[in-house]
């Protein structure tokens, strides 16, 4: 018990004293993410689409991202670093990179499973291909693409940790000094913060995944968010 509570108080000492380089290092974490994101979902629900129209295509691009995902980070982000230079922007091509199976995946998947009677009807009211894609497929299939979209936020926060490595910053700056410093709080409270930094992103997506099936019609059981923003939601309209 009692080396258990003088760690347990190594760690707490260490977060309070680390907290606001914490908190920055953090932020550079969010940061990254959301470029990510920013530049990772455009293209990956784009291609979803277009290989949603082409069954062969499909094969192709959906077997690129799945061979893009099994090249190891520190590899990719080495073969980067002689083109974009060390910091962000290798770190960021990377992890662009890294997202597309999981968003292409289920972009590809809702889209091909939308309701066939929904789009005949469509159809039968003289609606294009653009707006039936605009007005039917796309409100059915995004309750699927937006759980790929929380795969893909996990997947990222855990790898733009690695891109501390060619001097990316985010928390994983504190995880690699924390190893070669063999400095065992440092490493653990970084990873727990590491942690639950991706826990909240998944739960928000998650509220958003469940109050978009909510709009499709469908019964979920709603987290307490969802549970407020579909409240606010009503109160609203």
């Amino acid at each position: 018990m009692i080396p258990a509570a003088s760690f347990l108080g190594e760690l707490l000492s260490f977060a309070a004293e680390n907290a606001g380089r914490l908190a920055r290092l953090s932020y550079e974490h969010v940061a990254i993410t959301l470029w990510t994101l920013a530049i990772a979902l455009p293209v990956a629900v784009s291609l979803g689409v277009v290989i949603s129209y082409h069954e062969r295509a499909a094969t192709v691009v959906l077997w690129v991202a799945g061979v893009l995902m099994t090249i190891p980070a520190i590899a990719f982000f080495g073969v980067l670093v002689p083109v974009l230079g060390i910091g962000n922007p290798p770190t960021i091509a990377a992890l662009v990179a890294y997202a597309q199976l999981p968003v292409i995946r289920n972009t590809y998947i809702g889209l091909t499973r939308a309701d066939d009677a929904a789009i005949e009807a469509g159809t039968g009211l003289g609606m294009s291909r653009l707006e039936r894609l605009r007005r039917v497929r796309l409100p059915v299939a995004l309750p699927v693409v937006m759980a790929g979209i929380r795969n893909a936020v996990v997947i990222l926060v855990g790898l733009a940790a690695i891109g501390a490595f060619i001097g990316a910053g985010g928390l994983g700056d504190f995880i690699f000094y924390g190893i070669s410093a063999g400095d065992t709080a440092m490493i653990v409270v970084t990873t727990v913060v590491l942690s639950a930094l991706a826990l909240a992103f998944d739960y928000a997506f998650g509220v958003l995944e469940q109050w978009l099936r909510l709009r499709n019609g469908e019964e979920v059981d709603r987290a307490a968010l969802t549970r407020t923003l579909a409240a606010v939601h009503a109160r609203l309209s």
